[in-house]
């Protein structure tokens, strides 16, 4: 299993950022996606640009806390752990993500792409909670 972690703070209200990333219908903000799909109340699947599916299954929900997820495609499992921290008309965000991949040939890979990702996810958040 790998395990990836990015920290950052975003110069806004926790309520904005908490809705930006847990409307998942509203993926626009999202550069490395082309759609998402809403499944039930607990699992939606996102579609990279190049279409691949992963389908996520919502495990925990405290609003303005935390959001966790288990996540799949045919390359990797894992799970993601977003923590929210409100200071100063600031919000903090702690996210993990704990991954075991598939095919063996892509373990050696599997850390740095995470932290590519990761490091997207907060740019284009960043820009969506302006």
């Amino acid at each position: 299993m790998t395990t990836s972690n990015i920290k950052a703070t975003l110069s806004c209200d926790i309520h904005k950022v908490w809705e930006i990333i847990t409307a998942v219908k509203n993926y626009t903000w999202r550069s490395d996606l082309s759609k998402t799909e809403v499944i039930s109340s607990r699992q939606f699947i996102e579609y990279t640009k190049e279409g691949y599916p992963t389908t996520f299954t919502i495990t925990v929900t405290e609003p303005y806390k935390r959001w966790e997820f288990d996540m799949e495609n045919s390359n990797m499992k894992g799970h993601w752990i977003g923590l929210f921290t409100s200071k100063d008309n600031k919000t903090e965000i702690d996210f993990t993500e704990y991954v075991t991949v598939k095919k063996f040939f892509m373990k050696p890979f599997v850390k740095s792409y995470l932290k590519k990702q990761q490091a997207q996810f907060i740019s284009d958040l960043k820009k969506a909670a302006l």
